[in-house]
């Protein structure tokens, strides 16, 4: 039950952000733009000087990324192909995270330093705390811990990474005439909508870590 009053919460938030991305991205696709995703995201980049980052369709649903090691966006194909606010929107933020990389913004820097730290203490560090609890080791219930403690740092560096790109791409794709003013609102939607599952995301790493913390502190050496 108290683990259920940790995490519950934040695991909820995080079904609603879900929903509200796909109800959001759904609902802008019906709403035109005059070019594809990749079309955009294309001259944003190439105004920036950003020739040399590459664009290439990937399969999936809302499976886009940057990739700061190839520096290639990756879009899906509704992004890729869309002529939709929603296409612009989302590609947009991704050649937001490669404005990003090229100017080395800190955030960014930080956050891809701790990938591999938080994919290593996510996997391994409440096994670590459990097989100490289950020994009656507290120290390796506190390695545990501090393991996981990446995955919340992680997360916290993520929000300003993410919200920044959103703003580039809202900013830019007005600055550089791809949309008018009047149609930014209709990006912002869909990017609003994303930001609400990083922050359910971080929500989630937080209470956790807070659950795990509640553990250790109620034991007794």
């Amino acid at each position: 039950m108290i683990y259920f009053l940790f995490v519950l919460p934040p695991f909820l938030l995080g079904l609603y952000a879900q929903w509200k991305v796909k109800s959001s991205f759904a609902a802008m696709s019906e709403v035109p733009a005059s070019m594809t995703g990749a079309t955009a995201a294309r001259r944003m980049l190439d105004a920036a000087g950003l020739q040399s980052v590459g664009i290439e369709q990937v399969p999936g649903k809302l499976s886009d990324h940057y990739d700061p090691r190839a520096k290639v966006l990756r879009l899906s194909p509704d992004v890729y192909g869309g002529r939709s606010m929603a296409a612009l929107g989302v590609a947009c933020h991704e050649a937001g995270h490669a404005f990003q990389d090229a100017q080395r913004y800190a955030p960014l820097v930080v956050r891809n330093l701790a990938v591999p730290a938080a994919n290593f203490g996510s996997g391994i560090g409440a096994t670590l705390l459990f097989v100490g609890a289950i020994m009656a080791f507290k120290p390796l219930m506190w390695i545990g811990v501090i393991l996981f403690s990446a995955v919340v740092f992680f997360q916290v560096v993520n929000l300003p990474v993410e919200f920044d790109a959103s703003n580039r791409a809202r900013a830019h794709l007005v600055e550089y005439g791809l949309i008018s003013a009047q149609e930014e609102k209709y990006v912002a939607k869909v990017l609003n909508a994303a930001a609400l599952t990083y922050v359910a995301a971080t929500l989630q790493s937080i209470m956790t870590l807070a659950y795990y913390l509640f553990i250790l502190m109620g034991r007794r050496d």
